[in-house]
């Protein structure tokens, strides 16, 4: 295969469970996000950016496959990647690349199946037939959650060895990364996936574990306008959840700042986004699985190479798009069964049937498909199936639709409202057509009864 000359180092950023609005170039009025901001300001914010599937470990299965999570199988978190699926690390290490992994993996453990394929490596090293082809480094666990805290922990290298660190832990991934820069083979371009844990909660703590004085730093932040007048637990956690997001906005400042020392900053592409957003317990018991907003809706900037100039992207984008977009920065071109596309034809002009609205998939909590235009939302629930066992279903009742134009904090649900029944009927066809594009049939979806 003959390669591009002079190819661009790919650099990911991940951060977990971290809402648009967080972000200073989003709306925040808190300066927690200094450097993302000075990323956007010279690259491009992507302002209406969208996760495919609101929990954890489906969302990462299909960043590395680009395929919807319940056609690869990874529908709920809980169940490894399928090991003969190709990824964006198997595309670019043919394409000349050196691939990278350093943080929270999420994709090699199953249980809920039974003796005989139920395997857990939560909080043991990832062999390697289980990292998704990230052959040339590797620094992370399955769920840092589980072998470390906001402060302290472990990780497992490539020789599944483990690796204490102390000190904040979005600090630790960081220096783990910049270590890589530092010493990687320098003959080849990389692609680097930086795996954050924050700011998730932590699991075994039922907290935000911001850094220490978080709290005091971050108290007098303006509520966003999904949580105003609710319950939920964002009163007392959001500070600490702005810490988590300041100090991983530092850590980009960092990497940044090394690959100038290092000289690889004019020829690297940086993506930064997350996998899903944060509702703070309004819209069900925890912080995801829902189709609102504050769920849904995340950050995403790119700079370098084909990214610059301070741009703002209007059109609405999602996940899925994310691993064509990291295969066209590395000059290979998506096969055909990725869902998403390139998001450089938004930038060059060539993107002239770009899809007008975003399809998630929604587990665990339920059997949820959801569709996201300029204007609408609109969700479906499958009646008597189990979240954590159905990847799907053929039939479906409607569930919320909520009109972002005149209720953008989505407290109205329009959903049995008979004046808007020809919208819901031109949105399930619209829905219908998605779920058939993902590899899923076309289901009956059903009036809800109010």
């Amino acid at each position: 295969m003959t390669q591009p000359t002079n190819r661009p180092n790919i650099l990911f950023l991940f951060s977990d469970q971290q809402r648009w609005d967080s972000v200073g170039c989003y709306g925040q009025t808190l300066d927690v996000t200094p450097n993302l901001d000075r990323m956007a300001e010279e690259g491009v914010r992507f302002e209406h950016a969208f996760t495919c599937q609101p929990v954890c470990g489906p969302a990462r299965a299909c960043i590395q496959t680009g395929k919807y999570a319940a056609e690869i199988g990874c529908f709920r978190n809980g169940i490894a990647l399928p090991t003969d699926e190709k990824t964006i690390a198997h595309h670019l290490s043919e394409a000349g690349y050196e691939v990278a992994y350093v943080g929270k993996w999420h994709l090699a453990s199953t249980h809920g199946f039974g003796p005989g394929r139920d395997f857990n490596n939560r909080t043991k090293p990832v062999p390697p037939e289980l990292r998704g082809g990230y052959k040339d480094h590797w620094m992370a666990a399955d769920i840092p959650e589980f072998t470390s805290h906001g402060y302290d922990g472990h990780l497992f290298d490539a020789d599944m060895n483990q690796v204490d660190f102390t000190g904040y832990r979005a600090d630790a991934f960081t220096d783990f990364a910049m270590d890589y820069l530092r010493n990687r083979d320098s003959a080849r371009p990389f692609f680097l996936y930086l795996s954050f844990v924050e700011p998730h909660h932590q699991n075994d703590h039922g907290h935000f574990e911001g850094p220490e004085g978080s709290k005091e730093k971050f108290r007098d932040f303006t509520v966003p306008g999904d949580l105003i007048g609710t319950d939920g637990d964002w009163r007392e956690e959001y500070p600490d959840y702005l810490g988590c997001i300041h100090r991983v906005d530092t850590s980009v400042g960092r990497i940044r700042a090394e690959l100038e020392h290092l000289g690889l900053a004019e020829n690297t592409v940086i993506l930064y986004t997350s996998d899903h957003g944060c509702h703070f317990r309004t819209r069900n018991r925890e912080y995801k699985r829902s189709c609102h907003e504050g769920c849904i809706r995340i950050p995403m900037l790119a700079c370098g190479p084909g990214f610059d100039g301070g741009r703002v992207v209007d059109e609405l984008v999602s996940l899925i798009d994310i691993p064509p977009t990291i295969l066209a920065a590395g000059g290979v071109e998506a096969p055909s069964r990725m869902k998403g596309r390139p998001m450089q034809g938004l930038l060059d002009g060539t993107a002239t049937d770009w899809p007008e609205e975003v399809f998630l998939q929604i587990s665990e909590t339920h059997v949820g498909r959801t569709i996201r235009t300029r204007r609408w939302k609109y969700s479906v629930r499958a009646p008597e199936k189990h979240g954590g066992t159905a990847p799907g279903s053929d039939v479906y009742v409607e569930d919320f639709l909520y009109d972002l134009d005149v209720d953008p904090h989505e407290r109205s649900n329009l959903v049995a409202d008979p004046a808007y029944a020809e919208v819901r009927r031109e949105l399930a066809e619209r829905l219908k057509r998605r779920m058939v594009e993902a590899g899923e049939v076309s289901p009956a979806i059903k009036a809800n009864a109010g």
